[in-house]
């Protein structure tokens, strides 16, 4: 009988150990599934609490179609970036009715944006007066001392610059009766030419000087 005992002690410690031992090993693999992994989510336990779930999500998260549509619109719609420059090729010339005044002519010299996109000027048009050979007549006018201001044009909006003179009659210049007005866009090479409708200009002699002023926004009517 002793020794049934001991065997029996024996085989109760062996279970009892092996029993410790699995409770050992599950308690550990309890304790590690539990202590957060090493990852950019643990650092952000700083802040705000962010469950690892919940961060993939926003991470891999994409805007949906109809977001990034309106996002879209609404950098177009607020955009405050610059328009572009307008070229010849967007811009329409046009001459606008006389002003006069104490023997001097005003004439509005208007660029109209006929493209679809908006575009902007700045500073001054360049303007000679030719004949209908297309050979100049007189100078090319001074430019009236002004600062320039870029001038914003939506499709169908105009800027204009003032174009003055002396009129021969007045001053005893010699004159010269122009064909056309050849009007060239800041900035630009190409140029756009309208007939002249306003009479004698003075060429040469004193007060023979023509002016053009800074664009500014509108038709200067």
């Amino acid at each position: 009988m002793v020794h049934g005992r001991r065997r029996w002690s024996q085989t109760i410690q062996v279970v009892t150990g092996a029993a410790l031992a699995a409770t050992l090993a599950a308690c550990g693999s309890s304790s590690s599934s539990s202590s957060p992994p090493d990852s950019p989510t643990a650092a952000a336990s700083s802040g705000d609490a962010v469950s690892p779930a919940a961060s993939s999500s926003i991470k891999a998260a994409a805007p949906p179609a109809s977001a990034s549509a309106s996002a879209s619109a609404g950098a177009v719609a607020g955009t405050t970036a610059p328009a572009g420059r307008c070229h010849t090729s967007d811009l329409r010339a046009s001459l606008g009715g006389d002003s006069p005044g104490a023997g001097q002519e005003n004439f509005p010299v208007v660029l109209t944006n006929t493209s679809g996109d908006t575009c902007s000027v700045t500073g001054y048009p360049g303007a000679a007066f030719t004949d209908a050979a297309g050979g100049q007549l007189g100078p090319d006018p001074a430019r009236t001392p002004g600062t320039p201001a870029t001038v914003t044009l939506a499709p169908g909006r105009s800027a204009w610059a003032g174009l003055s003179f002396t009129h021969p009659r007045v001053s005893g210049a010699t004159s010269a009766t122009p064909a056309y007005l050849v009007i060239t866009p800041p900035d630009e090479e190409d140029a756009l030419r309208v007939a002249w409708g306003g009479g004698a200009i003075p060429v040469s002699g004193p007060a023979s000087a023509t002016a053009l002023t800074v664009l500014s926004p509108g038709t200067g009517r």
